[in-house]
């Protein structure tokens, strides 16, 4: 009697094969049947209730607010600092007339604050109070407007 060529492992891994592609297809079936594409536009609408939930269902009209686009604060405010903490006094702690440059010590903080003889308003030496204004330059704070107290 003659032999077959198939053996029965080769059975197997044909059944199983065959198996695969049958359960593929079926979940393809299924992914056609349950997708979104055919859906109208109102069943894929999403609604926000009042307390920011997700809801399927429209708000009611009356508990809805008006507002106005001018209400709406995007940012923080600015500081705007006090005319008193633009004005600032101290005392020319060094001052080089040949490089025209020079450094005033803040009365309240003690701290050295860099200035230019073009941001002079007069004919400056070392240890006159001077009152100033400071703006933030290149390389840090530096007084603009000195002028003699």
């Amino acid at each position: 009697m003659g032999r077959s060529n198939e053996t029965f492992n080769k059975k197997e891994k044909e059944k199983k094969r065959f198996k695969k592609q049958q359960e593929k297809k079926e979940k393809a079936e299924a992914r056609k049947e349950n997708s979104s594409k055919g859906k109208s536009f109102e069943d894929m609408i999403a609604y926000i209730d009042e307390n920011g939930n997700i809801s399927s269902t429209p708000p009611v009209a009356n508990r809805q607010h008006k507002i106005s686009a001018e209400d709406i604060q995007i940012a923080t405010p600015k500081y705007v600092p006090e005319a008193e903490e633009l004005i600032k006094t101290g005392v020319i702690s060094f001052f080089n007339t040949a490089k025209g440059y020079g450094f005033i010590r803040d009365s309240k903080t003690q701290e050295n604050v860099f200035f230019h003889i073009n941001n002079l308003t007069y004919q400056a030496n070392e240890a006159d109070k001077v009152s100033y204004a400071v703006e933030k330059g290149p390389k840090g704070l530096s007084a603009i407007n000195v002028t003699k107290l």
